[in-house]
């Protein structure tokens, strides 16, 4: 059963730390962690079982019920809890923008330049609106037409253009997204692409078999994608993004998952 984060920060930021299975973190909550851990901050994390929410969790954390959402602020308290002193923060972008608020003298999450927070915010957007939906719905939802796939490979190479030129150091240039520091735009995206390089080069998905392996053979070994693939290898070797995934779960748990969904595509196409 797959866990998620309410994540707690106590307003002097001297809250301890509380240990939890890095292979339970969500996508969207990695995000969040990510961006703490770029900060270098403890904070009290409270683990949200998705299929059985506590009741108090809506009412008191995020009327949305979603996770992450984070409490800071107020008297230090139980992470399950949560001080109505606290102000509750959700959605994951936002955290993101919110801590990089919270953090300005020990992160670089946000640019102080605004042209290069311009850049960050482009970034997310055609993260959010072109390469996730495009991979999601070809890895979760199994749709493998030539008109998503043509959308995944058009949001690469978006992607790629976006990133900053890793050759041109004096122009601004670097290995991230934005050139030399890691920012907000690359924790926006690490999660997803550390998980989906496993997903598609073990062909784990709800697609027919075979089709995660086409997809992972052109990106692997294109020339015209090999930015793509630096900009991930760097991602693969940042400490903050190491510690939000567990490779072997994501193998165990999404492989079941979507073994299943694909035996019950074979036996609704059996049965038409």
């Amino acid at each position: 059963m797959i866990r998620s984060t309410s994540l707690g920060l106590q307003r002097n930021i001297s809250s301890a730390t509380m240990a939890a299975p890095v292979e339970q973190i969500t996508l969207y909550t990695a995000k969040a962690e990510i961006a703490l851990a770029e900060a270098g901050v403890d904070f009290t994390r409270f683990e949200i079982d998705l299929a059985n929410k506590p009741e108090w969790y809506a009412p008191q954390v995020n009327p949305a019920s979603k996770v992450p959402a984070v409490a800071y602020g107020g008297p230090p308290v139980p992470a399950s809890q949560p001080s109505p002193a606290s102000a509750k923060i959700a959605e994951s972008l936002v955290i993101l923008e919110f801590f990089a608020d919270l953090f300005p003298q020990t992160t670089t999450l946000l640019p102080t330049s605004p042209v290069l927070r311009a850049k960050a915010r482009l970034f997310i957007d055609a993260i959010s609106n072109k390469f996730v939906p495009s991979f999601y719905k070809f890895q979760a939802l199994g749709d493998s037409s030539p008109q998503n796939i043509a959308s995944m490979f058009e949001a690469v190479e978006i992607t790629q253009r976006l990133l900053a030129d890793p050759e041109k150091e004096k122009e601004g240039g670097g290995e991230y997204a934005l050139g030399k520091e890691f920012s907000n735009a690359d924790a926006a995206i690490a999660p997803f692409l550390v998980r989906w390089e496993i997903g598609l080069s073990e062909d784990i998905g709800a697609y027919e078999e075979g089709e995660g392996k086409k997809v992972w053979d052109l990106l692997s070994k294109e020339a015209k994608y090999e930015r793509f693939r630096r900009y991930l290898r760097v991602l693969k070797e940042r400490e903050s993004v190491k510690k939000t995934y567990d490779a072997d779960y994501i193998r165990d748990f999404y492989g079941k998952r979507f073994a299943e969904a694909r035996a019950k595509r074979k036996a609704q196409a059996a049965s038409a």
